[in-house]
């Protein structure tokens, strides 16, 4: 399903998939899309196989585009009007699914956003896609880690993020807010012809931690 929904900077260009009746579980999960200003968009090819892979494991998804992307109106924001914009998407979520548990996804700039605000709005998992921990301008050192299930995967042979600096401030962090790590050897920052093993470790990962079956 396609639609607009009002953000806080004029519409978002969203789209909402329910997993199959046969595997649906009480979850629905926003998943956000890497740099703006480098092209990413909600049609991103690790963004739409992180959607399948939870739409396969049972969780309803919504991916939408940040502001001043697609037909998303507004402009870039360095992140501040994003978080407002996944807020503005969360809600909505909310709504529509009142009682199913949060799920935050992100791929690249699209990880430092839902992981900036994964407490202020109580995600209950998180999945971070190749996070820009070092470089690249975005500042992790100050954001509140969250206490939810959280796995971070990672390309050994990431050409944009360097892998390296991603492991040493996962190993940096405090004991009990440390993220499942999955490495992957031989892969870029977009999974060229390695996003099927991507799809395997996001639905390997969140086996465990799907709630129970959704009831209406």
């Amino acid at each position: 399903m396609s639609f607009a929904l009002d953000g806080p900077a004029g519409k978002l260009e969203c789209e909402a998939h329910a997993a199959a009746p046969d595997v649906a579980r009480n979850a629905i999960a926003v998943i956000c899309h890497p740099l703006s200003t480098d092209g990413g968009s909600m049609r991103n090819k690790v963004v739409t196989m992180i959607e399948r892979s939870l739409r396969e494991s049972g969780v309803d998804t919504v991916i939408f585009n940040f502001r001043g992307v697609g037909h998303s109106e507004g402009t870039f924001d360095h992140g501040q009007g994003e978080s407002d914009d996944l807020a503005a998407v969360v809600a909505w979520a909310r709504k529509t699914s009142p009682t199913a548990a949060l799920w935050l996804a992100g791929f690249s700039f699209g990880s430092y956003v839902t992981l900036r605000n994964a407490v202020r709005l109580d995600a209950a998992a998180l999945i971070s896609i190749a996070p820009p921990a070092a470089g690249r301008g975005w500042d992790f050192g100050p954001i509140e880690l969250p206490s939810c299930h959280w796995l971070v995967v990672m390309g050994d042979a990431d050409e944009i993020v360097e892998p390296q600096a991603v492991y040493d401030w996962i190993d940096g962090l405090p004991e009990g807010r440390k993220p499942q790590l999955v490495r992957m050897e031989d892969t870029s920052h977009f999974f060229h012809r390695r996003l099927m093993d991507l799809r395997g470790a996001i639905k390997n990962a969140v086996k465990d931690w799907l709630p129970g079956p959704r009831t209406a």
